[in-house]
């Protein structure tokens, strides 16, 4: 990552005279400056784990979608929330869980 954030710094003041472009670049660096750390794709690729978002859009449809779209279905947050961490407990297995945490509320 490091090399990576050099060289756009590097095109940056190379290319200081528009400074729209300098100031876009240097933006674009200093993200993946602040971010390198999060985006240690081969090892999270290495442990199994999944480094695109379709698996969790794929959840959040499945999980969230399939319940709390249905025809003429209208939630206040609250409820929503509620019938969200319902239904991930159940499908986790861990549906007592959720009436514990509630009981202790």
């Amino acid at each position: 990552m490091e090399p990576l954030v050099t060289h756009l710094r590097e095109i940056a003041a190379a290319h200081a005279d528009p400074a729209d472009l300098a100031k876009e670049v240097l933006k674009e660096a200093e993200y993946f400056a602040t971010n390198a750390d999060r985006m240690r794709y081969p090892g999270f690729r290495e442990k199994g784990l999944f480094v695109g978002s379709g698996v969790v859009e794929a959840g959040c449809k499945s999980v969230i979608g399939s319940r709390l779209k249905r025809s003429g279905m209208f939630w206040t947050v609250r409820g929503a929330n509620a019938i969200i961490a319902l239904r991930c407990c159940r499908l986790n297995g861990r549906f007592e869980d959720y009436w514990e945490h509630d009981r202790a509320a």
